[in-house]
């Protein structure tokens, strides 16, 4: 099987956790090349029409039910070589679903249940597969849960559902093994590419899903290295030094941002997945880890503080193989047919904006919903718009990194604004009415989007010219 090789990092929020109320399920879709194109997508509802979704990847193909919901994805644009991988979305129940957080068994668990590369469910259809059918988040678990003992998994995956009340988090670990734990209203969570949940309560089926018969498998086969307790993390995972250079250290600066207080080792294999915090967490703090680069510390690329050596230690959490960076939020302060929201980074979060889409919206801009395999120098494409300014900061960042600083500033405070305007003025509506409000209201803020960031290029440009190497300034005394 080819894999598109993914290597992200997820964020997840309870809703009394929040300074709004809302949940908050968040990922950095990372790919094995910085240039994957995607697109923004809504698929529609259908009825009475039983079909079947097949992966590009490997030769699964899985059966769908007669009736589906509408729901968005960011699709590859090279699908047939790339795989379709939808990633994220809402669905019309306003239930969103992101997929997938690449996880690794250890050999020990993987030689009891091998995963089932060649036909079983992998990232390429996971979305397709699974979120036009589910009413909430705690559905979306055991409906893939069931589609995994049918079909196997082909990798190993971390599947985040999340709704108006809660945030779930699965992991699927072997050919037919998971656990899920729901995130507590009060805290957080976050993790990247390891697996992540620690201690499971059995007894608690509130806040834990299991596949049927792990207890069993794990005592039949010795899997348990702990002398006491069931954690999911020491029996399934990694624990090797790939994962202190790749992935500890990004669940290390997630509980930094957001708990500074609290000194962690980024080389700690144990480093907690969920946490509370002192205060309310905020879109930006999200925001700020997933475009995160260790600011602040010796192991920042950009920075000044560490040796080259340092510098290179830590991958970083925003790279420019990012190629969409999304916060599914859900406002529980705002009707419920504008509360859910994407806000979706299609360039390297870094430097990059987030761009809200409410859920209900269907028809999504054309500069999202069409994006090139190239890049074409008229920038209608948001992808490519938004992967050159990336690229233009970056190329002079440090003295580019101001300017860029207060564009996403502004940018924030304009989309900020535009949301608390735009969502309240759907109450009443039907849902047509809603869908045709928040589609023209959203082409024209994807519009000023656009001005923007082109301006904000512009100027970068002309101040790139003046930074050139080839200039001359004869010397007046001569």
């Amino acid at each position: 099987m080819k894999k598109n090789l993914s290597a992200c990092t997820t964020v997840l929020v309870g809703r009394n956790a929040t300074i709004d109320g809302s949940t908050m399920a968040a990922r950095n879709d990372d790919t094995f090349g910085p240039l994957t194109p995607q697109r923004f997508v809504t698929y529609p509802a259908y009825h009475n029409h039983p079909n079947q979704v097949k992966a590009y990847l490997n030769k699964c193909v899985v059966d769908r039910p007669a009736d589906g919901y509408r729901y968005q994805g960011t699709p590859n644009v090279d699908y047939k070589t790339e795989g379709v991988f939808d990633e994220s979305g809402f669905n019309e129940k306003n239930v969103g679903m992101s997929a997938t957080e690449s996880v690794y068994a250890n050999e020990r668990v993987l030689a009891c249940d091998p995963l089932n590369t060649e036909t079983g469910i992998n990232e390429d259809l996971v979305v397709a597969a699974t979120l036009p059918f589910i009413d909430s988040a705690r559905d979306g678990v055991k409906y893939l849960g069931k589609l995994i003992a049918k079909y196997g998994s082909a990798e190993g995956n971390g599947i985040i559902f999340s709704d108006k009340n809660d945030v779930w988090y699965m992991e699927i670990v072997t050919g037919h093994h998971w656990v899920a734990q729901r995130i507590p209203d009060d805290a957080y969570a976050v993790t990247g590419n390891r697996v992540a949940i620690q201690q499971v309560d059995f007894n608690d089926p509130d806040n834990f899903m299991w596949s049927d018969g792990i207890q069993e498998f794990v005592a039949k086969n010795h899997l348990n290295p702990d002398k006491y307790g069931w954690d999911f993390r020491h029996i399934f995972g990694t624990a090797d030094v790939f994962d202190q250079h790749y992935n500890t250290p990004r669940q290390w600066y997630g509980h930094k941002v957001l708990n500074p207080s609290v000194d962690f080792d980024p080389l700690d294999f144990d480093i907690p997945f969920i946490m509370q915090t002192n205060h309310r967490i905020t879109l930006e703090d999200v925001e700020k880890i997933l475009s995160s680069h260790y600011q602040g510390t010796p192991y920042d690329p950009l920075g000044h503080e560490g040796t080259e050596q340092e510098k290179q230690l830590f991958r970083p959490i925003s790279l420019n193989r990012t190629q969409n960076s999304h916060i599914l939020q859900v406002r529980n302060d705002l009707p419920e047919a504008a509360s859910t929201i994407m806000w979706m980074s299609f360039g390297v979060p870094t430097f990059t904006p987030y761009v809200p889409f409410f859920g209900n919206a269907e028809d999504i801009d054309i500069s999202y919903r069409e994006t090139p395999e190239k890049l074409n120098m008229n920038l209608k494409s948001a992808y490519w718009m938004y992967r050159a300014l990336s690229m233009i900061v970056e190329s002079h960042h440090a003295e580019f990194s101001k300017e860029d600083l207060d564009y996403l500033k502004d940018a924030r405070e304009y989309l900020y604004r535009w949301v608390n305007q735009v969502a309240p003025q759907v109450e009443g509506m039907s849902a047509a009415e809603v869908s045709d409000f928040l589609s023209a209201k959203t082409h024209e803020m994807v519009a000023e989007m656009a001005t923007r960031t082109k301006d904000l290029m512009a100027e970068l440009v002309m101040h790139g010219l003046e930074l050139s190497k080839l200039t001359f300034k004869i010397d007046k005394n001569l």
